[in-house]
């Protein structure tokens, strides 16, 4: 199991240098609900930054556990953390945190930030993880959407597959001028909204970025809180078909689960429910334009892989 980088001092940052004074000021979203179990971990984290947000919206979506009695307790201590609660939902979907960030950020109009960013509610990370990110954003004016490498619990992710142009959606720092242009975060149920808003931001000419050097530590396995097992394997081969996958590279996916448990069965279970969404001819929820940039990039991912890999294997003169 991975351990956190959780603060334990959650007093207020009081100086700077002139060098922090100069980086893009930013605000922060963090849709929640039932997190009791590990959104202080990203309080503290946020609490002890650097440089701390201009604002914090923490949306209460619809809890049933102490979520927002433990938010409203930092929020005592902290005045630039705001608490929103929404009404409870009977239907649970990824849609849901595309309406909370949007309705977070409805609170942020009037505020001069710069830099706007969704932090999901049960990761952790070291106290110049924001300074890091804008001074990322600082040096490059054209950065629209940037994150880092994560972690989670026995996991390492491997971005050679999913290459450094793609920004995680558990901590994704927007450029506000790129937020504004894609519109924000559009309301998907099935997922996949953070992959949807990077593209679009790549689509519209800005630069998408990943940076390996600095980690978050991510609490929960993506996915594991609507889907776990072997439906898990279903959920993603469907998503991967809804989210406008190349077929070629998800055979090529496919077999590169294999090598995780469940083993075999797993990358089976991803291709058939890929290739049962596509026989069956449902509609995507990706618009074509976006598509065809993913398939594109896919591809020549593919194309660079396999010859790293057929390199590798042929002898050397």
């Amino acid at each position: 199991m991975t351990v956190g980088f959780a603060a334990h001092d959650t007093t207020e940052p009081t100086s700077y240098n002139s060098d922090m004074q100069s980086l893009p000021s930013y605000v922060l979203i963090t849709p929640a609900r039932n997190e009791s179990a590990l959104i202080e971990l990203t309080i503290k984290s946020v609490a002890a930054q650097t440089i701390p947000p201009l604002k914090w919206v923490i949306v209460d979506d619809g809890s049933t556990d102490d979520t927002a009695e433990i938010v409203r307790k930092h929020a005592a201590a902290h005045p630039w953390i705001e608490l929103v609660q929404m009404p409870e939902r009977r239907e649970r979907h990824f849609g849901g945190k595309a309406f909370a960030v949007n309705t977070g950020r409805q609170r942020m109009d009037k505020l001069p930030y710069d830099v706007i960013g969704n932090l999901d509610a049960d990761v952790s990370f070291e106290p110049d993880y924001f300074e890091f990110l804008m001074g990322r954003f600082s040096e490059n004016p054209k950065l629209g959407v940037a994150g880092t490498a994560f972690r989670e619990p026995n996991v390492s992710y491997n971005y050679e597959f999913v290459g450094i142009e793609h920004v995680s959606g558990m901590c994704q720092m927007f450029r506000r001028e790129c937020f504004e242009e894609i519109g924000g975060y559009q309301t998907i149920k099935s997922g996949g909204i953070d992959l949807i808003a990077v593209l679009s931001a790549r689509s519209k000419g800005w630069e998408t970025r990943t940076f390996v050097e600095k980690r978050f530590v991510h609490h929960r396995i993506q996915g594991s809180v609507l889907h776990a097992g072997l439906r898990e394997k279903l959920h993603l081969g469907r998503k991967d078909y809804l989210l406008g996958n190349h077929p070629g590279w998800e055979l090529f996916r496919s077999v590169y689960q294999m090598q995780n448990k469940p083993y075999v069965i797993g990358g089976l279970l991803i291709l058939f429910a890929y290739l049962w969404n596509m026989i069956r001819g449902v509609e995507r929820t990706i618009p074509a334009d976006l598509m065809a940039l993913r398939r594109s990039e896919q591809l020549g991912r593919l194309k660079k892989i396999l010859g790293r890999r057929f390199g590798q294997l042929m002898p050397h003169a």
